[in-house]
């Protein structure tokens, strides 16, 4: 009798398949994110939605709020918001942590669209 069934050798097979899917998507969406590009953002100063949106590269100080922000921090009316990069490039805020964006001024948007005219509060460092 051979050492190979009929289960493995179709088990074999999936595993493969499967493995060379992962990895045909995985190339696929870093080409179209434009791989992990974690270069700084570019500045903006905006009016958006009536709201003044700001962000830059972080002033010097370091603190909680410039770790997870990486290093660029970004404003709402001259608020701060709390901004964090993800591993895959991605931002989140504390206002839209649940919908990562890919910029900075994406999750100011977010934010302002989310606040539905309600001022943004001070985020208390810990």
């Amino acid at each position: 009798m051979s050492g190979i069934t009929r289960r493995r050798a179709l088990t074999a097979t999936a595993a493969l398949a499967a493995t060379a899917s992962a990895v045909t998507l995985a190339a696929t969406g870093a080409r179209a994110a434009g791989g992990h590009d974690h270069s700084m953002p570019e500045s903006f100063d905006e009016v958006y939605k009536g709201r003044r949106i700001q962000g830059r590269a972080a002033m010097s100080g370091g603190g909680h709020h410039h770790e997870h922000g990486g290093g660029y921090e970004v404003f709402v009316d001259g608020v701060q918001l709390h901004l964090m990069r993800n591993a895959d490039g991605s931002w989140i805020s504390v206002v839209s942590h649940y919908d990562p964006v890919p910029t900075p001024r994406a999750a100011a948007r977010a934010a302002v669209d989310e606040l539905q005219g309600a001022p943004l509060l001070p985020f208390p460092a810990n």
